[in-house]
């Protein structure tokens, strides 16, 4: 890895954790460029041939510029992560540059880290469920969060119960109406702040004492439930 202070590292995030894409470019604290896309790309190579065209087009860098790779690395659906993952970790390898894998929960809950009241990221798990966690931030600074689970709507509102809360993320969306039923004058965002963002999951990863604490041959995906493979094969 080149010989740079982590302010000054030129990082490639990305998440593919749901049916959105999101694509960042980092640069210590600033944000270069980050876009996002409403239907999962289902072919990596594809991915690939985006990446390439954000960098060069839209960054005005190469592959050669980056210092280390960012994805999200879940909960979030099983065949979006293994393709988001599959890309970086060749791309690490190929570049001979460090990856980090992120929770995908921390890529909704930190675009609001500015947020005066606790976060609900909340993703939508299918099956009357959602993968969630409850942040506390004090003027952008995380306080607290607690583990993420995946439980269904009206126990994610009892994790934060007896606060107002804010509830982010597809599985806010997706049961709102329960929230709106059991939840203490719930706060909700925009659908079109419901993706993780890999500008946020960059922000997450900076709290870790080492950033790449995660190689990209051990970056596996973070399912919290198991698959419908596995459950049939059970």
């Amino acid at each position: 890895m080149n010989q740079k202070t982590p302010g000054s590292l030129n990082l490639l995030s990305l998440s593919t954790a749901e049916q959105w894409c999101s694509l960042a470019v980092v640069n210590g604290l600033s944000l270069i460029y980050e876009e996002f896309w409403t239907t999962r790309l289902t072919h990596s190579r594809r991915l690939i041939k985006m990446i390439e065209h954000m960098l060069e087009n839209r960054a005005g860098m190469t592959l050669n510029d980056i210092d280390g790779f960012v994805v999200a690395g879940g909960p979030g659906s099983f065949t979006g992560l293994r393709i988001g993952i599959s890309v970086i970790k060749g791309l690490s390898f190929a570049m001979g540059k460090p990856a980090a894998g992120v929770s995908s929960l921390d890529g909704i809950a930190f675009r609001f880290a500015c947020s005066s009241i606790p976060v609900c990221a909340m993703m939508d798990a299918k099956r009357g469920e959602v993968y969630c966690a409850v942040y506390h931030f004090n003027k952008g600074n995380l306080i607290s969060k607690t583990l993420e689970v995946v439980v269904s709507p009206k126990v994610a509102v009892e994790m934060a119960k007896g606060e107002s809360v804010l509830f982010a993320g597809s599985g806010s969306k997706a049961y709102k109406s329960v929230i709106e039923q059991e939840a203490n004058q719930p706060t909700f965002t925009q659908s079109f702040f419901d993706a993780a963002s890999a500008a946020a999951l960059v922000q997450s990863m900076y709290l870790r004492d080492n950033y790449f604490s995660i190689s990209g041959n051990g970056l596996v995906p973070r399912y919290i439930r198991k698959s419908d493979a596995e459950l049939h094969l059970r």
